[in-house]
């Protein structure tokens, strides 16, 4: 090789070195912690581009999103009707039940318990009217969306005949256990499951990475699965099935979901959008 090449050669590879230390630089940079001021700006920024969207894009969105959570009880219900009956066959269960929540979740699909979070820092951040009203709008797009694509879901799941005998037997009996607990049993649960929802959608935002954000999803939807905590969009699909079904009534379904959202609303705004804004304001 001619001297004047090997040292062009020589010449392209220090660069390229130098350009790939550079972004191996960045990238340990990007991978660090996020302080709690990050992660709140970056969900300020996820709010911002949401509460832009317009109604009919939120209701596409939404509309899918009630459909995919059915596949929380679908899956639960599945290894249920596959498993002898037993202690270990419900742990084995619920260890599928995140399934419709990462689908949604990663997928960016509109979940309404997930807005307990984004835009109520947009309004305890600027306090202007228009956000005020933004998310009113996406509040009632969104969870109107939610509703009818888990209905969609249990007219699939009942009516059509497409789950086995088993699984839709099994899918039933969980809507019929759910609706049919106590009033305060229903809002205090919601509470929980609302609380670790609005977390989720946090974590996720702290999250650099694909496999950190489907790690923490699983991690705390599967306590809300396990605990059978009240979720307004998740256990709908389970209730609509037994309302289908002919196992439950509208009527018992709408007091149950009046009180499962306002208890979502309180936990994911109360004890996290709330207290993580005021851990960002006060440091």
């Amino acid at each position: 090789m001619p001297l004047g090449n090997f040292i062009g050669a020589g010449r392209e590879i220090r660069i390229y070195l130098r350009f790939d230390m550079a972004g191996d630089e960045n990238s340990m940079a990007d991978s660090g912690r996020r302080s709690a001021s990050e992660i709140f700006s970056a969900a300020l920024k996820n709010a911002r581009d949401e509460l832009q969207r317009s109604s009919r894009a939120l209701a596409f969105s939404g509309l899918t999103g009630g459909l995919t959570m059915g596949l929380t009880g679908l899956s639960v219900a599945a290894v249920h009707a596959t498993l002898p009956p037993g202690g270990w066959a419900d742990f084995a269960a619920f260890l599928f039940y995140p399934i419709g929540f990462i689908a949604v979740i990663i997928g960016r699909g509109q979940l309404f318990t997930e807005n307990t979070l984004y835009p109520v820092i947009v309004i305890l951040d600027e306090r202007k009217k228009r956000d005020l009203i933004n998310t009113a709008r996406l509040w009632l797009v969104v969870f109107v969306s939610n509703v009818a694509g888990a209905a969609a879901f249990a007219a699939l799941a009942i009516r059509t005949g497409a789950l086995k005998g088993s699984i839709s037997d099994a899918l039933v009996r969980m809507g019929g256990e759910a609706v049919s607990q106590s009033g305060s049993h229903i809002f205090w649960s919601a509470v929980i499951g609302g609380w670790l929802i609005a977390l989720v959608a946090w974590m996720v935002t702290a999250s650099h990475w694909t496999i950190g954000q489907l790690a923490m999803t699983w991690l705390l939807t599967f306590v809300v699965g396990i605990a059978r905590l009240a979720h307004c969009i998740a256990t709908s699909g389970e209730i609509l099935s037994a309302v289908v079904h002919g196992d439950a009534t509208y009527a018992a379904y709408g007091h149950w979901l009046l009180l499962a959202t306002l208890g979502n609303i309180a936990g994911g705004v109360v004890i996290v959008s709330l207290l993580n804004y005021g851990q960002v304001k006060e440091s």
